[in-house]
């Protein structure tokens, strides 16, 4: 559709509008007409709403402009209604072990010695697995089976946070560093589609939105309990916390969502003989999962060099480090807002590419307050433009992570394709942080540092374009 169709209705203003009060208020399901889409482009529905064994089924979620019209309510959401939040919670337990390291970088520097390029090696472990293995992730859930893989994956991550409490040294901490980002990837990954099977169709996008909130949340949660966590326990007393944690969520687990099939594709003896190699050329050779991938780095790239450099922001501004990590604990929570709204506002039939381009537009604008030279002297200003960045552009991820079955190829790519994209996404976290250091210390300064992130916003909005002439089709 044109840049300009229906501006007055469905404006980027109009949208930012609904976010706020989405998140406030539950949205009635639209009464405006469904129209299916275009009769060019196939629409894959779930396999549980379609009476067929529900694997991974892809969800016909919404429209470029209205929602698609839904199917029944598979049996699953009737018989588990609470299992997507156990899900999502997972999620969540996840996340804690990914976002345990940075308040404790002090503590472990402190007492096993680790030296700063140790500490760094540390923290990027995890990315440096998302990178390579993540769309490997994605094909292993989709062959072994959904639940089963997040089993399997909060297992790792119980485990080796477990044996990460005793470690003595650097050397034993990256090793099991590696294997919490195994099993991060492992419990993530097919949590999307697991979702999908658990709920009713009409609330497929909004509880997809609130799976986009899992990092935001767990890393909030992380940044507030972990200082005080340690200051009780100490460090190994946080590792092994969260390992119970992560460990009690594999019975609730197994207990809530539906199991996978007998045969892990669950879609007749042709597919059941379909291999890796097959499905991860199906997944790479289509536009689709590669606009979702290469957006999402866009979004992660400028997320991670924001959040990350945020306290020495604060630090020099003269705030406390205790009022900094707080401050940055609530940018990363806000972020939820929008991953929740996006789900809401795809449902109520708000165009995807308005929901990406409204993200990319306040990222664009809450870095150049947050960092730009215009700010300088006024700390609260830099402040509320982080905020800004975050609350707003959540509406990225959650809009991605909802659109992600329609970008799919087919309904046995649906986790290779969140595979691909949270790839990319480690390798847009990974690229960005180094990237705007050294601009930093190119020109003296923050204020150039809007120059990256807005780099990342137009190429964000050029694939969002793309997107929308893709759905639109």
């Amino acid at each position: 559709m044109p840049f300009g169709d229906n501006f007055k209705n469905d404006s980027c203003w109009r949208s930012l509008q609904l976010c706020w009060s989405s998140f406030l208020h539950e949205f009635p399901p639209a009464s405006a007409p469904l129209r299916p889409a275009h009769h060019n482009r196939p629409v894959f529905v779930s396999a549980a709403a379609a009476g067929l064994p529900a694997h991974r089924g892809a969800a016909a979620l919404v429209g470029a402009a209205c929602p698609l019209p839904m199917p029944a309510s598979p049996p699953t959401a009737s018989t588990h209604p609470g299992a997507a939040w156990i899900v999502i919670l997972a999620g969540v337990a996840a996340a804690l072990h990914v976002a345990k390291l940075p308040p404790a970088l002090p503590v472990l520097q402190r007492e096993l010695g680790i030296s700063l390029v140790e500490a760094g090696f540390l923290l990027s472990l995890v990315q440096l697995g998302t990178m390579t293995l993540g769309v490997v992730a994605g094909l292993t859930a989709d062959g072994i089976g959904l639940r089963r893989s997040m089993l399997i994956g909060l297992s790792l991550l119980s485990a080796a946070g477990l044996a990460g409490g005793w470690a003595q040294g650097v050397g034993t901490l990256l090793v099991l560093r590696g294997l919490e980002g195994l099993g991060f990837l492992m419990a993530t990954v097919p949590a999307p589609s697991l979702v999908r099977r658990c709920v009713a169709p009409s609330r497929l996008t909004r509880m997809l939105g609130f799976w986009g909130a899992f990092m935001p949340v767990g890393t909030a949660l992380a940044l507030l309990a972990g200082p005080g966590v340690m200051a009780w326990l100490g460090w190994p007393g946080w590792w092994w916390l969260l390992a119970l944690l992560s460990a009690a969520m594999v019975p609730w687990v197994a207990r809530a969502v539906p199991p996978d099939p007998p045969h892990a594709p669950g879609q007749g003896a042709g597919a059941a003989t379909e291999g890796w190699a097959a499905r991860l050329a199906q997944t790479l050779g289509s536009g689709g999962p590669w606009l979702a991938a290469l957006t999402f780095g866009a979004y992660s790239a400028q997320w991670l060099s924001v959040i990350g450099f945020l306290p020495s922001l604060y630090a020099q501004s003269g705030w406390s480090g205790a009022l900094g990590a707080v401050l940055t604990a609530l940018v990363a929570a806000v972020n939820m807002i929008g991953n929740v709204a996006a789900g809401r506002l795809l449902s109520r039939g708000v165009a995807p590419r308005r929901l990406l381009w409204c993200g990319f537009a306040a990222m664009a604008l809450g870095t150049f307050l947050a960092f730009g030279a215009a700010t300088a002297d006024a700390p609260v200003s830099r402040y509320l433009g982080a905020l800004l960045f975050s609350t707003v552009g959540g509406l990225i991820p959650g809009s991605l992570f909802a659109l992600a079955p329609r970008l799919a190829p087919g309904e046995r790519t649906v986790s290779t394709t969140v595979g691909w994209m949270m790839q990319w996404s480690a390798i847009g976290q990974f690229a960005g942080p180094p990237v705007v250091a050294w601009l930093a210390g190119r020109v003296g300064g923050w204020h150039a540092t809007w120059w990256v992130t807005g780099a990342c916003c137009v190429l964000g909005a050029l694939l969002a374009w793309r997107i929308g002439r893709r759905l639109g089709r």
